[in-house]
């Protein structure tokens, strides 16, 4: 799948996770359920709580909205990663690689900004808990929500635009399961320098940002629990946060390792294995982790079962 220098690329061939023939079948099977799982674990919590009108508070309208990102996330890459283990063919066109990326990289940024803005929402409703219904209105929510998602289309179209800037000519083959930007840049004819600059600007900042946003939040809501004298207080706002924490530690740590420093080179396996835990994985694994340490959201959907059964 190579091309001599000159001839300018018009399509690309993902190697995949593996190309042991042996692994494809069951490799196939296992991420198709873990695919389903995530489509119906994710949507069905959009439905609960968009059918219980007591969850249409700025809580729960961010957890939706996380809910959407990650059903986002994984349909963007996983059907192609599926196809790909079972296909003779791998190949991808220019245009169908820049617009994989493009969505994913809408929803990774997008995802940032909601979990920043999930733990300033903690915060109010801990430190603040008197307050909360004054300054953590649906208006203010609904705004905060617009602002994540535009800041996750111009963060994916910046890079959109710097990608088109950039030529490929020796090989075609992307060595990863599927187009994320770092095997682009590994690939390219023209020097990447500009582009591994703007990712790390770009990418970095707003990790940091939000980081700090998640980590100042929380600092202040550590303190407030602990001069609560109560047990069942400390208890109930370790149980409010504690979904949020866990969360926000899996996601950050591969996107930190892939992104912010980029420059490493480190093995296409491991890029894979980072890829794979973000994009498969923390999709999966979200609505576990909030539906389950949630009581109102497992009483609503005992409630909409038993409506519909």
């Amino acid at each position: 799948m190579e091309k001599k220098n000159g001839s300018l690329l018009t399509e690309f061939l993902l190697t995949g996770l593996t190309d042991h023939q042996g692994l494809q079948v069951p490799l196939f099977l296992m991420f198709l359920f873990i695919y389903l799982f995530t489509i119906v674990g994710n949507l069905g919590l959009i439905a609960v709580i968009w059918n219980n009108p007591q969850l249409h508070i700025p809580m729960y309208l961010l957890l939706g909205s996380l809910a959407f990102v990650d059903a986002w996330i994984s349909s963007t890459v996983t059907p192609n990663m599926l196809v790909n283990l079972i296909s003779k063919s791998k190949l991808m066109s220019l245009s169908e690689c820049m617009i994989q990326f493009s969505a994913f990289a809408f929803g990774g940024t997008t995802e940032c900004f909601l979990l920043g803005v999930m733990a300033y929402d903690r915060y109010v409703a801990i430190c603040k808990p008197l307050l909360y219904p004054v300054v953590m209105t649906n208006r203010l929510c609904i705004r905060l929500l617009v602002l994540s998602f535009v800041g996750g289309f111009l963060h994916s179209l910046i890079h959109e635009g710097l990608l088109f800037q950039l030529t490929f000519c020796n090989s075609n083959i992307i060595h990863h399961f599927f187009c994320d930007i770092i095997p682009l840049f590994k690939i390219s004819c023209t020097d990447p320098s500009i582009n591994f600059l703007m990712v790390f600007i770009l990418s970095g900042s707003i990790q940091v940002f939000t980081i700090v946003i998640v980590l100042v939040s929380y600092t202040l809501v550590l303190f407030t629990i602990l001069k609560k004298k109560s047990l069942k207080g400390i208890r109930k706002a370790f149980s409010t946060c504690g979904a949020h924490l866990l969360s926000v530690s899996l996601y950050y740590g591969p996107l930190l390792f892939m992104y912010v420093l980029p420059a490493s080179q480190q093995a296409d396996g491991q890029d894979m294995m980072d890829s794979l835990f973000y994009t498969v994985i923390i999709p999966l694994l979200n609505p576990i982790i909030y539906s389950l340490r949630n009581k109102q959201v497992i009483d609503s959907l005992t409630k909409m079962l038993k409506r519909n059964i």
